[in-house]
């Protein structure tokens, strides 16, 4: 696996029209790359769940019991696309782009692509880092560590 950039942002609920909106643009549908999209698209997008695609989906959960999980999906024009279902009840929207030796660069292009997503997402804030997971909870996303890139605020809880 090559070194990543993954480029975050926070969407403060969770929606069918945000999660369809995201897999339209960004996941490679023919080739998702993880079985469990589909369980996903049925639960969190349709709305037809069954007790197979619970059982599935339960595979991705951070904790037993909280509901917060992150699914890692092939993107279309990225490394890779990540929907994150946060334990507070908002989203976390993501993309890796690889990181080649100019870092700079990178930077530069994480910053344009955070703006691009806070703005089609109605975003109140982004994040990014080298290798840098997904936040579970909004005290996950104030930690500092790994990250290299932030921009706005959180909404108030």
């Amino acid at each position: 696996m090559p070194l990543c950039l993954d480029v975050y942002v926070w969407v403060p609920e969770h929606s069918s029209e945000v999660f369809r909106q995201f897999i339209d643009s960004y996941v490679d549908v023919d080739d998702p790359g993880d079985e469990r999209f589909q369980a996903f698209m049925r639960v969190h997008v349709l709305g037809i769940a069954n007790d197979a695609d619970d059982r599935s989906l339960d595979e991705l959960r951070f904790d037993d019991g909280d509901g917060a999980f992150a699914l890692y999906l092939r993107a279309r024009d990225h490394y890779q696309a990540i929907i994150t279902v946060t334990r507070d009840g908002a989203t976390v929207l993501g993309l890796s782009v690889e990181a080649p030796d100019d870092m700079s660069e990178t930077l530069k292009q994480a910053e344009q692509l955070m703006g691009r997503l806070r703005q089609q997402f109605s975003a109140p804030a982004g994040r990014a880092g080298v290798e840098l997971p997904p936040a579970g909870d909004r005290s996950e996303w104030h930690e500092e560590a790994l990250v290299l890139l932030r921009t706005g605020e959180l909404p108030a809880p």
